[in-house]
């Protein structure tokens, strides 16, 4: 399984996060795609719709388990996808940003 460590990405990397809803609205990262591991395959399309067309797909979720699952498989459709090991809770111990919708501080759930 291809993995990127929360250190080696930078701004403007595209970011999917595939944790539930609860845990999206805690916190999450700014400017992440948020498409939940369970409506994944129904909501395909918005992944495709967003994602740079020669880009990488950098896929997140609490701890990485989930985001391991769906950056498989979008490497089996073709797609330039790897996850981001240790997930959220990683992105928050790194001393990366996370916020509510709103833009406030937020938490890893």
């Amino acid at each position: 399984m291809p993995t990127v460590e929360v250190t080696d990405l930078k701004d403007g990397d595209f970011l999917l996060d595939v944790r539930e809803d609860d845990e999206w609205q805690a916190g999450h990262a700014e400017g992440a795609l948020h498409i939940p591991i369970s409506d994944f395959v129904a909501r395909y399309g918005e992944l495709t719709e967003a994602a740079p067309q020669d880009g990488r797909v950098n896929v997140i979720c609490r701890s990485g388990g989930r985001s391991a699952q769906v950056a498989m498989y979008l490497v089996q459709q073709g797609i330039d996808a790897v996850n981001v090991d240790g997930g959220m809770q990683v992105w928050a111990a790194a001393g990366r940003p996370v916020v509510t919708a709103e833009g406030k501080p937020g938490f890893v759930l």
